[in-house]
């Protein structure tokens, strides 16, 4: 019994000595090795996260760079050119002088056709015939019902075309209805005067003014009755100097002065400063149909192209209307052409830039690509000759020349022919009118072909070569930006 408790005690020691052993024994640390494809990772995301930071920087630093412009989107529109012209009448018109000292009386009304002999005025040197006149008619009994209405009329016609900001018309208007009550004042002269025929002392101290030809009787000059078409010039249109000089009814005159004058020919014209925008309109055709603006009326004209001494002018020719202008020198007139339609574009974006003129011959491909571009003559540093390939880009074509920006090549530089010995040397200049195109960040030049201006638009041709498209962003001001300067459009 004591050997097998002494076995028993010795198993159990045992195992007490050996879970002794295990807990005393150190623990061991676990050990993770990185994979290598590991450590790729993480740098392949520190360069896209350089990368994206280099562009963010690079792209505010093209920013800062960038001039901020107003931008203007290219659109189809048509013009409609201001083709309205103030304008000198030029009439075949005759002067006549007063033979007396006196009295005027008048007794044609104004822009009335008068016969060859017709009483037109008298000049009363004593007075006595007005005062005579005046207890013969009086206003209230020598109206007739017709006077009445053609004074109404004539007053009707004037409230209709009357504009506030042609105040001039009014005093038109006084003249004219001036002489209309003095030839309605004076219906009956004519009778008067035969009763006074026979008074001798009457007869000596009237002087009558007949008419020695047929036309228009105008009472008003202004000094432009012998102009013609090819002297008129910018002091022409000095209303200043060319006011309408008129005698009132009973006003003192003196011998010599002027009287009255006749339109003898119903032919006449009206000359206006001719204006450059109108060059295509008026170009391929002889006639033009004109509207006048003091009534609306329109008329056919023939067009003269006149280039006087400082200045072009446009002469149109009417075979009518002359009597219902007859009392005008200036005349506002608009000539009725089509609008023309195409790209509208503002003309602040327009400027002009100078090219390098080449023969179309001479440009070429590059040798690794498909640019353009010519061949150069060159010189290596040991003085030998060699040629080089220069990109080139071509902003127009025209008659077998290409336009080529200067900054490319300098005056004198040899250019030479693919395929042959012949060279050119670079020195002609032409200029082109362009906008600066900005779709691509940058100013781009493209060239446009003007059709039509007003003060504010041009219209310009579409679909051409080197030209510009529909939707295009250009330069609102085309002279505050240089070609390839970083541009970007302002925010509106």
């Amino acid at each position: 019994m004591r050997e097998s408790r002494s076995g028993k005690e010795t198993k159990t020691s045992v195992k007490t000595r050996r879970k002794r052993r295990v807990k005393t024994r150190p623990k061991q640390k676990k050990v993770v090795r990185y994979h290598k494809h590991q450590l790729h990772h993480i740098n392949l995301g520190m360069f896209i996260f350089v990368g994206i930071f280099v562009y963010i920087v690079f792209y505010l630093s093209m920013y800062f760079r960038a001039t901020p412009i107003t931008g203007y989107e290219v659109k189809l529109g048509s013009l409609a050119v201001d083709t309205t012209a103030r304008g000198v009448a030029v009439r075949t018109e005759e002067v006549y002088k007063t033979t007396a000292n006196g009295y005027m009386n008048y007794y044609a009304r104004e822009a009335e056709k008068v016969s060859n002999g017709a009483l037109v005025y008298s000049v009363d040197e004593s007075g006595q015939l007005s005062d005579l006149l005046n207890e013969a008619n009086t206003v209230s009994s020598n109206f007739s019902d017709d006077d009445m209405t053609e004074l109404r009329t004539e007053i009707e016609n004037h409230q209709k075309k009357f504009d506030d900001s042609d105040f001039r018309s009014v005093y038109d208007f006084k003249y004219s209805l001036n002489g209309l009550v003095a030839r309605l004042k004076n219906a009956n002269v004519m009778s008067v005067l035969q009763t006074l025929s026979g008074n001798e002392a009457i007869s000596r101290a009237v002087a009558m003014g007949y008419s020695s030809n047929s036309g228009v009787v105008v009472y008003g000059t202004d000094g432009l009755e012998n102009l013609i078409p090819s002297e008129v010039n910018k002091d022409t249109f000095d209303e200043e100097k060319h006011q309408r000089n008129i005698h009132d009814e009973h006003s003192v005159v003196t011998e010599g002065e002027d009287a009255y004058k006749l339109v003898t020919e119903e032919n006449w014209s009206i000359v206006v400063p001719f204006n450059d925008a109108w060059e295509d309109k008026l170009k391929d055709g002889d006639y033009v149909n004109v509207r006048f603006l003091k009534n609306n009326l329109t008329s056919w004209a023939k067009m003269a192209f006149l280039t006087n001494g400082d200045g072009r002018y446009l002469q149109l020719s009417f075979t009518n209307s002359m009597l219902t202008f007859a009392t005008d020198r200036y005349i506002d007139v608009e000539l009725l052409t089509d609008n023309t339609a195409g790209l509208k574009i503002p003309n602040s974006s327009i400027v002009v830039r100078e090219f390098y003129l080449i023969p179309e011959e001479f440009l070429t491909k590059g040798g690794d690509s498909d640019s353009d571009g010519f061949m150069r003559e060159t010189y290596l540093e040991n003085g030998s000759k060699s040629v080089e390939f220069v990109e080139a880009d071509v902003y127009d074509k025209k008659d077998g020349q290409v336009y080529i920006d200067t900054s490319i090549f300098n005056s004198g530089d040899i250019l030479l022919k693919p395929d042959s010995d012949e060279t050119f040397t670079v020195s002609i200049k032409d200029k082109l009118h362009g906008v600066y195109n900005m779709n691509n960040g940058y100013a781009d030049f493209a060239k446009v072909d003007v059709k039509c201006s007003n003060k504010e638009y041009s219209i310009v041709e579409s679909g051409t070569a080197y030209g510009l498209r529909v939707y295009d962003h250009i330069v609102l001001d085309g002279e505050s930006v240089n070609d390839d300067d970083l541009v970007f459009e302002q925010v509106k």
